[in-house]
């Protein structure tokens, strides 16, 4: 049994499981965030005052998601069955927050961006110092994952319409899909 670092919480996986899970998770994860600016892209087009700032976030997203990619296979790792679904729903979550308008979309980044900061903070201290390569890779990412959502935060996501309601659902959306990501 692999122990949590810092902590005596026993966990119930082995470390190739614990290892499996977390690029598993990650990968459909990163793949989801690129699909969300993807969707908010085609909604919002190339001429939107927010188009650049969330190309540049996409690109980071962009980065995130080949470097989960290698990941994978430097693992072994198997990726969620359940990509299609994924391809699917993060383009639809990010065309729909798109047209409830520049605030809805800023809402959704920040509401995925804070529970990934938690969900990446919790893996690195889960990780044990033989991993210390890929939780400095998780951390980078979680710095960046602090800035799409302070970028989202500065743009308006605490002004959009019924913020609370669209907040909270597009977080408890996140916590389980990491949670189905994790099984299959």
């Amino acid at each position: 049994m692999s122990q949590t670092k810092g902590k005596n919480i026993p966990s119930p996986l082995t470390k190739e499981a614990q290892l499996d899970r977390i690029i598993r998770v990650d990968h459909a994860g990163e793949y989801g965030a690129v699909r969300i600016y993807e969707g908010q892209l085609a909604v919002f087009g190339d001429n939107h005052p927010m188009s650049d700032t969330i190309k540049h976030m996409k690109q980071q997203e962009d980065v995130h998601l080949m470097r989960f990619n290698q990941l994978i296979h430097h693992y072994n790792a198997r990726p969620t069955v359940i990509t299609p679904l994924w391809h699917v729903a993060g383009f639809a979550l990010g065309a729909a927050t798109a047209l409830l308008g520049t605030k809805a979309a800023m809402a959704c980044t920040q509401a995925v961006e804070e529970v990934i900061d938690q969900h990446y903070a919790e893996q690195i201290e889960s990780l044990d110092e033989s991993e210390a390569e890929l939780a400095q890779t998780l951390e980078e990412f979680r710095q960046e994952e602090i800035e799409h959502k302070q970028i989202a935060i500065d743009n308006g996501a605490l002004q959009a319409p019924a913020h609370g309601l669209l907040y909270g659902a597009i977080k408890l959306g996140v916590k389980a899909v990491i949670k189905v990501a994790e099984r299959i």
